[in-house]
């Protein structure tokens, strides 16, 4: 699944990315290393749009499990993926790359609303786009936002970066020591075998519909969106293909 010169990409990136060393907040170190990497993309001449979570700084779902209203919860986190996204905009220009932020948000004073037209036109004169503030509903995840932007930007693939796991696996590999990684799975499978620690039904739903091919790969490895996105053979591709656990030959 890699791209080519000319290619436009989505990238996601989990709030838990930013954190780096660190459990709660953002890591300058880690931010300057993703950014570095996504300049190593532009480089390739590949049309780059980033989608960013929040969790690092606010869990809508996980608040609203306390007791706050879920739509609240849900706006808040959409604000945390606005300063995330502010955060990792200053260091992508700090790399030498020109930004722009777009939010499903208003929010003015520091970025653009989001206008599909405006933010397809910006990819194509070699900006990075950053996609905050999700969709801009609740009770959407930013898995679903990034499946979404792809989808409107005529992305050739989704690249879904995780914290803690370089793919999909047969079953949680933080709570089941057996899971067995795939190497490829077809939308159906993952869907049917709903592997909520990959991303959303929703978000599966919405790439099957629209033929966008998934990359779920760790984030945490030196170079790893490159590696990802024009480098080799790296975590798990969820699409139209054959699937196939890791090491084996096809298994459906």
């Amino acid at each position: 699944m890699n791209a080519q010169a000319g290619d436009r990409v989505l990238i996601k990136l989990s709030g838990e990315s930013l954190l780096g060393e660190r459990t709660y907040g953002i890591d300058p170190d880690a931010i300057r290393r993703l950014a570095t990497q996504i300049r190593k993309v532009r480089e390739a001449d590949i049309e780059t749009g980033l989608v960013v979570g929040g969790g690092n700084l606010f869990r809508g779902r996980a608040a609203a499990e306390t007791g706050m209203d879920r739509a609240t919860a849900d706006y808040a986190g959409m604000l945390a993926t606005v300063i995330n996204g502010l955060t990792l905009q200053d260091a992508l220009e700090a790399e030498g790359l020109e930004v722009r932020t777009l939010s499903a948000l208003t929010v003015s004073q520091v970025a653009e609303p989001y206008i599909r037209r405006r933010a397809r036109r910006h990819l194509e004169k070699g900006r990075v786009v950053l996609f905050v503030a999700g969709t801009g509903n609740p009770y959407v995840t930013t898995d679903t936002a990034a499946a979404l932007r792809g989808v409107e930007m005529g992305a050739s693939g989704l690249y879904m970066g995780k914290s803690g796991t370089n793919g999909v696996y047969t079953s949680d590999p933080q709570t089941d020591p057996n899971a067995q990684r795939y190497e490829s799975i077809s939308y159906r499978d993952a869907i049917g075998q709903n592997l909520g620690h990959v991303m959303d039904t929703a978000a599966l739903s919405l790439c099957e519909e629209n033929d966008l091919p998934i990359l779920v790969f760790d984030i945490a490895p030196a170079d790893a969106i490159v590696q990802a996105v024009v480098g080799g053979a790296v975590g798990t591709v969820v699409g139209a293909v054959e699937t196939r656990l890791a090491g084996d030959p096809a298994v459906s």
